[in-house]
């Protein structure tokens, strides 16, 4: 942990927000050594924080030694260069447990995750909140999705609560964000607000229109030349580079990445291998993606790469080259199948 707050540390950051896949070894056991050398590569390409434990890092897959463990590898690896930030969830008990685990791995602060299973009304969603930060001295930033929809009234009685420093939206709405960054506004209240969506420089466009620059970047763990350079450009106004990645490379990953179910974990970890470093399979219930869309996946980060370098026109999605439109090839999910799983 640091000194200085996790909000003040990712108000203005100069890369992208990563999130570590979770590395295991042949037997299906932690691999710390390889998980410490993921993290290690992340923050020398220019992470501007690590998220560890999270969606992307199978928290639901992993005991509570097994995540109190991987969460103390990463502050050690990060040495304090950039903030560390651990998952927490399930129940409101567990997910207590979970956050004062990371706080005795060092921790700077947790990523809420949804509770596990129940949809709960908004009065149950605030407490359980309100319960989490209060049971550590770490920052709290609430992630929204699937069955934790915040209404814009809840999102500003969140803010007010000692601890939460800010929203993830992993929803999409964006109707709905600007109604919950205009009401939190509107009360006086700044916190920090993140896309979380499964390849999140797809909407990145979009987000930045309402004030939303933060945003966890999955391809980041796999090729992080090409994301760093969307982040760049995001950043300075550079949109005909980014429409370039967004065309050419983004968006047909898009459409792999929607090939499978689990594939916003799934694929992302067959991607980080495909680097050259061998951070095993997914845990059940998630499975490994088809052999031919790791083939494409292959295929579309050299192409990602050839954009870089070359600084050519963006081509649709269908035309890069060794990539099958959506539903060619390979076997797998049936076409347009959600990518569902933990995300990120």
């Amino acid at each position: 942990m640091t000194s200085a707050p996790l909000a003040a540390r990712l108000t203005h950051v100069s890369g992208p927000l990563f999130f570590p896949v979770t590395a295991y070894g042949p037997g299906g056991g932690l691999d710390l050594d390889t998980f410490r050398a993921h993290v290690r590569n992340g923050i020398q390409a220019g992470a501007a924080a690590v998220f560890a434990c999270c969606g992307t890092g199978e928290f639901h897959a992993l005991t509570p030694q097994e995540f109190r463990d991987c969460v103390a590898a990463a502050v050690e690896e990060s040495a304090g260069r950039v903030p560390v930030v651990a998952g927490a969830g399930y129940g409101t008990a567990l997910a207590v447990q979970y956050a004062r685990l990371a706080e005795e791995a060092g921790a700077d602060g947790l990523l809420a995750m949804p509770p596990y299973l129940v949809v709960a009304d908004q009065a149950g969603l605030l407490r359980h909140y309100t319960e989490l930060a209060a049971a550590t001295s770490l920052d709290v930033i609430v992630y929204q999705r699937d069955n934790a929809i915040l209404t814009p009234e809840t999102a500003v009685a969140l803010a007010r609560v000692d601890g939460i420093i800010g929203f993830k939206d992993g929803l999409g709405d964006l109707d709905l964000m600007q109604r919950i960054v205009s009401a939190v506004r509107s009360a006086g209240l700044d916190p920090l607000y993140f896309n979380g969506l499964p390849t999140a420089e797809l909407t990145g466009l979009a987000y930045r229109g309402i004030g939303i620059t933060l945003y966890s970047s999955a391809v980041f763990c796999f090729a992080p030349d090409i994301a760093l350079a969307f982040h760049r450009a995001l950043a300075t106004g550079d949109d005909e580079t980014a429409n370039r990645l967004l065309d050419g490379f983004f968006v047909p990953l898009v459409e792999l990445r929607n090939q499978g179910r689990g594939y916003a974990v799934s694929l992302v970890k067959a991607g980080v291998r495909l680097s050259g470093l061998e951070v095993g399979e997914v845990r059940p219930p998630l499975s490994e993606p088809d052999a031919d869309h790791v083939k494409q996946l292959a295929a579309l980060i050299e192409r990602g790469r050839e954009l870089l370098a070359s600084g050519e026109s963006g081509v649709g999605g269908a035309g890069v080259s060794g990539v099958a439109a959506p539903g060619a090839g390979g076997g797998g999910s049936a076409p347009g199948a959600p990518a569902s799983g933990a995300g990120v």
